[in-house]
């Protein structure tokens, strides 16, 4: 092995203890100039601020990972999706549709020409 990826490695974590502290203060910054001024709320610390970061990831992200190429954003989901599709027969493959259409209301596969149009009351 050759030693270079311990310095990759150790870049890597610098840079990224850097920017998990810039982020923190900048957070506890727009925090201490906004909320207390417009809503008469408190100041908070810098680990404070470091908690309302992780409690609004947890929140709003529902606790997956940080990126967007994890789970069901990665396309892991539509490419699985896809494979079943294919081996399915017409038949099958419709029967599906109208199933999920039934459940969801829509089929996000299927194509303009393939949509009917909703029904005008």
């Amino acid at each position: 092995m050759k030693p270079w990826w311990i310095l990759k490695v150790a870049k890597f974590f610098a840079l990224a203890v850097v920017g998990v502290t810039v982020f923190g203060y900048v957070v506890m910054g727009l925090w201490n100039w906004l909320v207390p001024e417009l809503f008469h709320g408190p100041a908070v610390t810098f680990w404070q601020a470091m908690g309302l970061l992780v409690l609004s990831h947890i929140l709003f992200r529902g606790g997956s990972s940080w990126g967007h190429k994890h789970g069901w954003h990665g396309g892991r989901w539509k490419h699985r999706m896809e494979e079943k599709l294919a081996v399915m027969t017409p038949e099958e493959r419709e029967k599906f549709k109208e199933e999920w259409k039934r459940r969801c209301g829509y089929y996000p596969y299927e194509s303009e020409k393939d949509q009917k149009p909703e029904p005008k009351s």
